[in-house]
């Protein structure tokens, strides 16, 4: 798996529904591909559903906060990096 650009990195976990808080180094929108990688996790993911502050977004800037939708466990501390095309 290639790993990209650094987008961010994983704050917080919502296991039971399935959802990640990233806080931003890179802007991300709906559609990008991410690579979550740490010491137990290693997956591609497509951004499907993003929200900040409870609230659906297309994009999110840098410095952000956002809660993002996954289809696998990630856990707090992984690193998520931005995929190129």
């Amino acid at each position: 798996m290639a790993t990209g650009e650094r987008a961010g990195e994983v704050i917080h976990v919502f296991d039971k529904i399935m959802v990640a808080v990233l806080r931003l180094d890179k802007s991300i929108r709906r559609g990008d591909r991410l690579h979550f990688l740490g010491r137990h996790t290693d997956f591609e993911e497509t951004i499907s559903s993003m929200q900040v502050e409870h609230k659906d977004v297309e994009q999110a800037a840098a410095g952000t906060e956002v809660a993002v939708k996954v289809s696998q466990p990630t856990r707090r501390g992984d690193a998520v990096y931005l995929l190129k095309e």
